[in-house]
């Protein structure tokens, strides 16, 4: 069971996201709060798979809570999609290096936000290729890197192969089938580089290979 907990100031769609979890028999919502704040002690209390979290409340606001949640270890195991009304701009970019798991735009079509609840559930990005494309090319594209966190040299040479490919928005089965390798192995080499860059998930590897040199977007 898929267990999720709503964080959104405007109650009517809230009510909306609610009723439509409720007819998944895989997804049970544990709760729903009205401000980041509220939200932050829900998560805390009921520990759920996947936090669904408005980026603009009063108060502490979508970006805060992820970070906060980030940075608590016994949230580890909390996923973070952020709610938008605008797709992605600054504001999503920084809850992305906050530690979010990706981005929902508020206007999505119903079996694609159920389908990317699961998505994020399984510890997966909510990153197309398409949207990392566009993240690269409007933030990532600017020096944001400060030097003070890991460094690609940590990792071993296969690790930064599938880094970089993950970076380009591919997936487990993808990596795998460019890197000539199983899956499973493809899988590991992605865990454990997220394990040595203390990453959450893939969302923050895809920011990393960009800021630290490992990938150079087309153009530069």
């Amino acid at each position: 069971m898929i267990r999720v907990l709503l964080v959104d100031d405007q109650p009517l769609l809230r009510g909306g996201f609610r009723a439509l979890l409720d007819l998944e028999d895989d997804i049970e919502v544990v709760a729903e709060a009205g401000d980041g704040r509220e939200g932050l002690a829900l998560v805390r209390r009921h520990l759920p798979d996947v936090a669904l979290i408005d980026i603009q409340m009063p108060g502490v606001d979508g970006i805060e809570a992820t970070r906060r949640i980030a940075a608590d270890p016994a949230l580890a195991g909390v996923h973070v999609v952020i709610l938008t009304n605008y797709g992605l701009d600054e504001y999503v970019f920084n809850a992305l290096r906050a530690g979010a798991a990706g981005f929902l735009v508020k206007d999505i079509l119903p079996e694609d936000f159920l389908h990317a609840v699961r998505v994020a559930a399984r510890g997966d990005a909510l990153l197309a290729p398409s949207i990392t494309r566009k993240l690269i090319d409007r933030y990532v594209t600017q020096p944001l890197h400060t030097g003070a966190g890991p460094e690609p040299a940590e990792l071993t040479n296969r690790e930064r192969e599938a880094v970089a490919l993950v970076a380009h928005g591919l997936s487990n089965d993808q990596i795998a089938d460019r890197m000539m390798i199983s899956p499973m192995t493809a899988k590991t080499h992605v865990n454990r580089a997220m394990a040595k860059l203390h990453a959450r998930d893939r969302a923050q590897l895809v920011v990393f290979a960009y800021e630290s040199g490992l990938v150079t977007p087309r153009g530069r």
